[in-house]
């Protein structure tokens, strides 16, 4: 891969924000999935909300479990924009994972998994966090680089990173390792101009709640372009078994997002409002055009 000035792949991204729709006064929103792979019933859901919703991007945990059927999936819809969701923890109780490669003692547990948070907090003393872990920078590299790889190698449509509960860019240290890599890879990790659009209602309020929330956010979107990252799921009996202290209601909230996301009224009001939906692929790919 023949590697560019970071200041190029910025010029590119930023030129993208204008060119994804040709007008600079558009509403551009920018909806990504997040967690595909982390479960069957997120990786059924990240689908939908590409495809029957208003999702644009999935975000992909190369080390979790439902990985494999996760590339399965994304190869069936190549059109659907990927990053790797760089991956240093593993927040559940009774699922959890570990590293791609086996050869990094300092990054997880005594039972070979991931922390589970990225700092330790002491609301919740039993889960330990990456950061205070002895964690080393090489091996770190090491881990980052197998992600992004084995997801070039395995998935359509890759064009960015992210890091999943931003552990990955958590330090100073592991932020400057992230953008040398997202350099590196031509894969950016942050959008500039971009705006956070924020959160759409509580996690344990009704899908009458979170849907009017949408509909007002998407009314007081104004002009550029939005992010809004969010992580789908359904009520099957898998995700009720996933949660852990302090987030117990999984299930019903990523279904609630997942209902959100393919709704008709968000669907008619985004369009109402001449919201262009846009991926990490048209912001980035048309700047590299221009």
């Amino acid at each position: 891969m023949n590697p560019i000035s970071k200041t190029a792949l910025l010029i590119w991204i930023q030129v993208g924000l204008i060119a994804a729709s040709g007008n600079e006064d558009a509403i551009r929103l920018l909806v990504r999935s997040d967690d595909m792979g982390g479960a069957h019933a997120v990786n059924v859901a990240c689908i939908e909300s590409v495809n029957n919703g208003i999702a644009r991007s999935i975000e992909v945990l190369v080390p979790a479990p439902w990985f494999l059927e996760a590339v399965e999936m994304l190869n069936e819809h190549p059109e659907i924009d990927v990053g790797v969701h760089l991956d240093l923890t593993s927040e559940w109780d009774g699922l959890k994972w570990g590293p791609v490669l086996k050869d990094v003692p300092s990054l997880v547990d005594e039972n070979g998994h991931f922390y589970a948070r990225t700092r330790t907090m002491k609301d919740w003393p039993r889960y330990p966090g990456f950061v205070d872990s002895g964690w080393k920078i090489e091996e770190v590299e090491r881990e980052l680089r197998a992600q992004i790889e084995m997801a070039l190698r395995l998935l359509p449509n890759v064009t960015h990173l992210s890091a999943h509960m931003g552990t990955a860019v958590s330090t100073p240290d592991l932020r400057a390792l992230t953008e040398r890599l997202a350099e590196e890879y031509e894969l950016p990790i942050d959008l500039p101009g971009i705006k956070r659009a924020g959160r759409f209602g509580d996690k344990s309020d009704s899908l009458e709640e979170r849907e009017k929330a949408m509909l007002e956010l998407i009314e007081n979107l104004d002009t550029g372009t939005w992010l809004l990252v969010e992580h789908p799921g359904l009520d099957t009996p898998e995700m009720r078994a996933i949660g852990h202290e302090g987030y117990e209601g999984v299930a019903f909230d990523r279904a609630t997002v997942t209902q959100v996301f393919t709704s008709a009224k968000v669907r008619a009001a985004i369009e109402r409002r001449g919201i262009e939906l846009v991926s990490y692929h048209d912001v980035i790919v048309a700047g590299k055009k221009d």
